[in-house]
């Protein structure tokens, strides 16, 4: 079990230009951290391959591990065209990952202002074709793929389970992120509870949730069915952060647990703070 930071969760820093990415990794390491997560958000690395390197070296300087490369991708809704351009996209971010030294890789698959049932299910058989070609090109660099919960289209656990299901791969997990459910209305803990076996990579993330009638304003987003939400530090806001790890726990997961922090607060101190509750929590369990 090792416990470690996504870079995404120091997104305000790195989009302000107060860190870069080497800069987190050192940082992470400082906090007690035992691996980075590598999100190319304030940084590209497709744009910039020679930081590939940089992030190995001050990975192995600093002793942590690389646990993870996570991309955005879309296969839904697209021409025949773009649907192959986009699986070659991300087949390139896979070589990526394997420059990286990671042996896990979290691509998006679907996107679409449709969230129906009836449009996932027609989606889908799409969506599998494209996780499976992308996840036996993976598997000749030993690499595992997986799909995160979120999005809205591909967020609740029953939907990553019918993807996981169809495109039967043994390589092809979940990035499990025991926040993300609460943006499709579902309670976390039966998430959590539904997919833990699947999952190859564990993000704690937490929410602060008000219902509809709160009407609050700035630096808050909307649920499915409407509620108010808003990042929060892990352990201080409205997920039952004690119950849902309990469940990780007491799986038999041994794999990597990564914080993710999305709140309003500066992201140092929110991350400091999450990462320092998720290990309280865990050693209490």
């Amino acid at each position: 079990m090792k416990f470690g930071i996504s870079t995404y969760s120091y997104y305000q820093a790195l989009q302000s230009g107060e860190m870069d990415v080497i800069d987190v990794i050192a940082t992470i390491a400082e906090i007690g951290g035992e691996h980075v997560e590598i999100v190319p958000l304030g940084f590209n690395l497709t744009e910039n391959p020679e930081l590939i390197d940089d992030i190995r070296r001050k990975a192995d300087e600093v002793g942590i591990a690389i646990s993870n490369y996570l991309i955005g991708a879309n296969f839904a809704g697209k021409s025949e065209a773009e649907y192959e351009q986009e699986i070659e996209r991300v087949m390139r971010e896979v070589d990526i990952a394997a420059k990286l030294g990671v042996g896990l890789m979290r691509h998006d698959v679907a996107s679409s202002p449709d969230t129906s049932i009836r449009n996932f299910n027609n989606e889908l058989p799409k969506l599998a074709e494209a996780c499976r070609r992308i996840a036996d090109y993976a598997a000749a660099k030993g690499i595992t793929t997986t799909v995160e919960n979120h999005g809205y289209f591909l967020q609740a656990s029953d939907r990553v389970q019918a993807l996981l299901h169809a495109t039967d791969r043994d390589n092809f997990k979940t990035t499990l992120d025991v926040g993300n459910f609460v943006c499709v209305d579902e309670n976390p803990a039966v998430g959590v509870s539904n997919n833990i076996e699947y999952a190859a990579m564990v993000h704690i993330k937490d929410f602060y949730v008000r219902h509809p009638e709160s009407d609050l304003g700035d630096g808050w987003f909307r649920s499915a069915r409407g509620n108010y939400l808003r990042g929060a530090i892990v352990g201080q806001g409205d997920i039952d952060m004690r119950r849902v790890l309990g469940i990780v726990k007491s799986s038999g997961y041994d794999g990597y647990i990564s914080v993710e922090f999305e709140g309003l607060e500066p992201c140092r101190f929110g991350v400091q703070q999450g990462l320092n509750q998720l290990k309280k929590i865990w050693q209490s369990l």
